[in-house]
């Protein structure tokens, strides 16, 4: 399988034609603007990841992969062990960006491995074999969100509502996404289904990109406040949740946006079923549980000032602003990924997951 054009007029991440650059749609200026940013040193990448210029958890990995090709081939001119070197550093440094999504270190170290698994291998052989593992992770994300899609839709009913937090659609992943990737494989077979979408606050990524993505899929997408979703489900009106992930734990515990683990307390209270949806390579079996997950702490002014005319709180007041949130296996109905549906007890069934497909 390789990326073809239309691949990548459905990807926010590619490699740039000349393949000299890694390009992204920049998700801050959506839904307003489309920008395209054209990155080339690993300064630039490690800003678009920090800044969230590119995002989601698969994303992300496309980039690091292609932004490891990219600089491999600015230094082919170096000697081996300093080309090895130098690609150690960039690796080790573009993981300090985000340190949550498991996707960035995994597509990172998956790269770095090439260059240990060809350690005789010359620097010129060394950038083309980085060349074709970069291709290798987006054509399989590809494949693996088709899958995930495919496996997502046989939980729900044409017809069914849907409420999803934060975003993980195409611009988070490749093509279909994970969470919405059901609502979006399934329109294409014509199943209509009321999606409600959590704007997700306080960086708006329900609203300025999940809501974006279904309204011009012809989705029938209602927006609301993330304060509003109890009310939503006590009319009825969801039957089933589908949120994305940044990292799974071995016991099932996993990371997501801020405010995902509320929406499964209010699902489980409702009872709604709730499922995750996302890769196997977000799953990191060496996390035991959601204690060991390192949660990524953002900048204040994110609530105090970011999308408002003028600042919204006292200048000096103090803000508590982790990118993410932990839910509890126990709140879980299932885990989809793209090598199958996941149950209860996921500590078993996750590391049965691996083994099966070894």
């Amino acid at each position: 399988m390789t990326v073809t054009n239309a691949d990548r007029m459905e990807c926010s991440v590619h490699l740039s034609a000349d393949g000299r650059a890694v390009e992204i749609l920049d998700q801050t200026q959506l839904p307003n603007r489309t920008v395209t940013l054209r990155l080339t040193t690993a300064r630039e990448v490690y800003d678009a990841i920090r800044t969230l210029a590119v995002r989601g958890a698969p994303a992300i990995g496309i980039c690091a992969g292609y932004a490891m090709y990219v600089l491999a081939l600015q230094r082919r001119d170096l000697p081996g062990p300093a080309f090895r070197a130098a690609m150690e550093a960039d690796g080790a440094f573009l993981i300090s960006s985000r340190p949550t999504a498991v996707n960035l270190s995994w597509a990172v170290q998956r790269m770095l491995r090439v260059l240990s698994d060809h350690a005789d291998a010359s620097v010129a052989a060394c950038v083309e074999l980085l060349r074709r593992e970069s291709l290798a992770i987006h054509t399989e994300d590809i494949e693996m969100c088709r899958r995930i899609a495919e496996y997502g839709l046989t939980l729900v009913q044409p017809g069914d509502g849907i409420l999803t937090h934060c975003n993980a659609g195409p611009l988070a992943t490749s093509k279909y996404g994970t969470a919405t990737g059901p609502i979006f494989l399934g329109r294409e077979r014509g199943m209509a289904f009321r999606v409600f979408a959590d704007e997700t606050r306080p960086l708006l990524q329900g609203a300025r990109l999940t809501a974006y993505e279904l309204e011009r899929a012809g989705v029938d997408v209602t927006l609301i406040c993330d304060n509003m979703a109890s009310v939503v489900m006590k009319q009825g009106w969801v039957q089933a949740c589908f949120v994305g992930c940044d990292r799974i734990a071995a016991n099932g515990d996993f990371a997501n946006k801020i405010g995902t683990s509320g929406v499964a307390i209010l699902a489980k209270h409702y009872g709604i079923p709730f499922y995750t949806l996302g890769p196997s390579s977000t799953i990191d079996m060496a996390c035991p549980t959601g204690a060991e997950i390192r949660i990524e702490q953002r900048d204040p002014d994110e609530i105090r000032t970011m999308w408002y005319r003028e600042p919204m709180a006292p200048p000096g007041v103090k803000c508590y602003n982790p990118a993410f949130d932990v839910t509890d296996h126990t709140l879980l109905t299932a885990i989809v990924t793209d090598r199958g549906i996941v149950y209860p007890p996921f500590d078993v069934n996750l590391k049965n997951l691996f083994e099966q497909s070894e």
